[in-house]
């Protein structure tokens, strides 16, 4: 970004000597102004992206962890039915205590699972807003290069292309914020 402030600069200078550039200086630094702008709001988003990925992965982690819970309940479980005892009223509590403990786990990990699917949903579309605005930088930064080979040229066409590839870019950018 400092290449791009340092560039505009330059051609600021140039623009001096001929004050019909003018314009084409103005475009070229609202141009670097909305590079700047879609650059952050693009670093945002994708930053949303990690932080909701590591949501899904926890609510994953817990899906696991009430699955362990499930699986040692069943096989304690399983062990009361095969094993002798003095108090088969005794065990029995246990096994139904324990039997109803699985029961909870399994029940927990649905609402775990819809959670993480839910966050994973929400990754998927953060990602594709960051790549909006990632696309709509492209075309901004373009459009400035291109821009600024008018200063150089001196040919009025190369603005009038930067200010399309501009446009198009502020286009991605505006879907960008509808996507979801």
């Amino acid at each position: 970004m400092s290449e791009e402030l340092n560039e505009l600069q330059e051609h600021a200078e140039h623009a001096k000597h001929d004050p019909s550039l003018a314009p084409v200086s103005l475009t070229m630094a609202l141009l670097a102004v909305l590079v700047a702008v879609v650059t952050l709001v693009g670093h945002r988003a994708h930053t949303e992206e990690v932080v909701l990925q590591a949501k899904a992965s926890d609510q994953w982690a817990f899906y696991q962890a009430k699955n362990i819970r499930r699986h040692a309940d069943e096989i304690f479980t399983d062990l009361t039915s095969v094993e002798a005892t003095t108090d088969a009223a005794a065990l029995a509590k246990l096994r139904e205590k324990y039997s109803g403990e699985a029961t909870r786990y399994k029940d927990e990990q649905k609402e775990i699972e819809e959670k993480a699917r839910e966050l994973e949903a929400e990754v998927v579309t953060e990602r594709h807003r960051a790549d909006r605005f990632d696309l709509a930088e492209v075309f901004l930064e373009i459009g400035l290069v291109i821009t600024s080979i008018t200063l150089l040229s001196g040919r009025r066409i190369f603005w009038g292309l930067g200010i399309g590839l501009g446009v198009v870019g502020l286009v991605v950018a505006a879907t960008g914020f509808i996507v979801h």
